[in-house]
């Protein structure tokens, strides 16, 4: 009877603290939230309404997409919102494609492959990985333009490719996969190459999709480093852009929430779809059953 008593107390309070992590987990997903939603209704109001309400009207009283229309907008002279958009979307892609084949290939080297001093090689890079991003920008400033890359795609593209963690991720998700299907396929004469694209890769889909996004995020929201290697106005980024959007639309709060959800619409868009990996990537594991 004690036993069942204590059972019972026990399930009681794992259900009790349960509705108690739902309850402060749905309390900050809602303030996270607030803001998104805020800039979201509030490029659909006219500028006249914002200012007569200071700020606080929660719903238009007339909706309108005049905003968003004249951000995205291929002739709006003021600001080439739209070109900075297909800036961004060309740069970020390009980037995160080389990244997923750059990161998988040097975290295979590093799981799989035996060479002399590999694991000095691995911890040499995780240390200097730990030093703040912001002491490299002199440094890669001037590598950009002795390479004459600067104010071109190639000064945003390259830049970041050798993310340390982005390979221990993937590093540990291998080691999840045995070696016996590599020595197999060996056996059968693959090349290390064929072995690695026919093998390895396909079983480590949930974490490259997870490196992936994370490549894109970071390289579509990085406002620093394009704002300091590109002076072209057209070349600019959507994110590094912003800072002119808001000297611009200093008195239309609408447009300058449009230009916002403009640029995160498609982390979004990009996260709805992906959400699904990241519980099977972050597990580091690479889901191979027996």
């Amino acid at each position: 009877m004690e036993m069942k008593k204590y059972k019972a107390k026990k399930r009681k309070s794992e259900k009790a603290a349960s509705w108690i992590a739902f309850a402060v987990l749905l309390v900050l997903g809602i303030i996270f939230l607030i803001p998104f939603l805020w800039i979201m209704i509030t490029s659909f109001k006219v500028d006249i309404e914002i200012h007569q309400a200071g700020g606080f009207l929660l719903f238009p009283q007339t909706w309108t997409l005049d905003n968003l229309a004249h951000i995205i907008d291929p002739n709006n002279m003021q600001l080439p919102v739209f070109r900075w958009f297909l800036n961004s979307m060309l740069i970020s892609g390009i980037h995160t494609i080389l990244a997923v084949v750059i990161f998988s290939m040097s975290a295979y080297a590093y799981a799989k492959m035996n060479f002399k001093g590999k694991h000095v090689i691995f911890l040499s890079m995780l240390f200097l990985s730990s030093f703040p991003a912001i002491v490299n920008i002199i440094p890669l400033y001037r590598i950009m333009l002795t390479l004459g890359w600067l104010n071109g795609p190639l000064a945003l593209i390259f830049p970041g490719l050798s993310g340390v963690f982005n390979i221990f991720l993937i590093r540990q998700f291998m080691y999840g996969i045995p070696n016996e299907l590599m020595e197999s396929a060996r056996i059968d004469g693959a090349s290390e190459l064929k072995t690695f694209a026919r093998i390895v890769l396909p079983l480590c889909k949930p974490i490259l999709t997870v490196v992936g996004l994370f490549s894109f995020t970071g390289n579509w929201n990085d406002f620093l480093w394009p704002s300091i290697a590109i002076n072209n106005l057209d070349r600019l980024t959507l994110t590094a852009g912003l800072q002119l959007a808001r000297g611009v639309y200093t008195t239309s709060p609408a447009r300058m929430s449009a230009v916002a959800v403009i640029a995160i619409i498609p982390m979004v868009i990009i996260f709805l779809f992906a959400q699904r990996y990241f519980v099977k990537g972050v597990s580091l594991s690479s889901g191979v059953k027996g």
